[in-house]
């Protein structure tokens, strides 16, 4: 058993599928129509295309937006990119706009830092430490 699909839910898709391509370099997988509003949107890793897809999905349940909200208020990323460098990749997005809400940090085994997507979500990126 291996995980496929991921979904994190968005405001806009429009919106978040620039997001997620053109500023976090994600590549898109998927496009199709659904409904006349609404569409099945992936995008997947530049370095893994056939690796797990992220679907950008919307946040019309009634039930997601009082999660959404409350999750963000308190601070909390609704998910986790794991990345290289946290440090480089920081910098990379704040030059492209991107507001952090927590600056790199280490966290014992791994470094942390979490920003905010523009879709209603916190966003944790993250990177293992050597072991010293």
């Amino acid at each position: 058993m291996r995980i496929n699909l991921a979904s994190v839910f968005v405001d806009d898709q429009d919106k978040a599928l620039r997001f997620y391509t053109e500023i976090l370099g994600f590549v898109k997988k998927e496009d199709v129509p659904v409904t006349e509003k609404f569409r099945w949107i992936t995008v997947v890793s530049k370095e893994e295309p056939d690796g797990v897809e992220l679907v950008l999905e919307p946040d019309e349940n009634p039930a997601v937006g009082p999660f959404k909200a409350s999750i963000y208020a308190q601070g909390i990323p609704f998910t986790s990119f794991a990345v290289d460098d946290v440090y480089a990749e920081h910098e990379r997005l704040r030059g492209l706009g991107v507001v952090f809400t927590k600056d790199p940090a280490s966290h014992g085994q791994v470094t942390i830092a979490v920003f905010d997507d523009t879709c209603g979500n916190l966003i944790q990126i993250m990177h293992m430490n050597e072991a010293a």
